[in-house]
């Protein structure tokens, strides 16, 4: 199969819309990512995937902290920022559990980096989730490549 046909079957898994945040040397630095998911209860552990040839990976293996906002549906200019397609001005940052994380976002998940492994083309962060909090509002859906509302 072709890598055009490989990405047509994963876009028809609709998925949440999060950005991955960190600071290092005093800045704050963030990237949009679909790729992510918990992957255990007793530790509370979640997976983020990372192009290894991603501004973000190396940002991650230096800090050892990060956070995931799940972004609301009201959120895809914050999304497309983060994702260098479309500069938003005024996009807020707050602190969470010491972590940059995204205003407005409908869950923030701080977290430790416990472990990383190098997969293809890509390496999967897994966290250690430190804290959490979560607000009731609806989500920002991605499907077929585009943005989409519950």
């Amino acid at each position: 199969m072709d890598d055009r046909l490989f990405k047509t079957a994963m876009s028809k898994f609709s998925t949440g819309v999060t950005v991955i945040t960190a600071e290092w040397e005093n800045e704050n630095h963030g990237m949009t990512a679909n790729a992510f998911m918990s992957v255990s209860l007793d530790p509370k552990l979640i997976v983020i995937s990372v192009a290894n040839n991603a501004r973000m990976k190396p940002i991650l293996e230096k800090t050892k902290t990060f956070a995931v906002s799940v972004l609301a549906e009201d959120q895809a200019d914050v999304s497309m920022h983060f994702a260098r397609q479309k500069e938003k001005e005024n996009v807020r940052l707050i602190e969470f559990a010491g972590v940059p994380t995204v205003e407005g976002a409908i869950a923030t998940i701080a977290c430790d980096l416990h472990d990383t492994s190098e997969q293809g083309d890509h390496t999967l962060f897994i966290g250690k989730v430190r804290d959490v909090a979560v607000t009731d509002r609806d989500p920002l859906v991605y499907y077929q490549g585009k943005y989409e509302q519950i």
